[in-house]
């Protein structure tokens, strides 16, 4: 099985600038989405992380970065009041290690 740091295909080059992605290029802004717009949105880039932070170009992170903050800073201006789990509590992960 190959390391997360081995290559299966071709090299990708290495970026070394630190480009910030520009607002506009991030899709449509998540106050305009519809509640299952949102929560599709957010499915698809939590599905996508793991592949993009393993994968992805320097922009490519950096533009999943923003706009995945923008949209569960969205989620959360929406749902200030949401059910919290007990387990994912500090003291709930205090209790189920012991």
């Amino acid at each position: 099985m190959p390391s997360h740091d081995t290559p299966t295909d071709a090299p990708r080059p290495v970026e070394t600038d630190s480009a910030t992605p520009d607002s506009a290029t991030l899709g449509v802004p998540p106050a305009r989405l519809g509640e299952q717009q949102l929560l599709r949105e957010l499915e698809t880039i939590h599905r996508t992380r793991h592949d993009t932070l393993l994968h992805g170009s320097t922009d490519a992170l950096a533009t999943h970065n923003a706009r995945m903050a923008e949209l569960e800073g969205e989620y959360l201006r929406r749902h200030p009041r949401r059910w919290v789990a007990s387990g994912r509590t500090r003291s709930g992960a205090r209790a189920r290690t012991g």
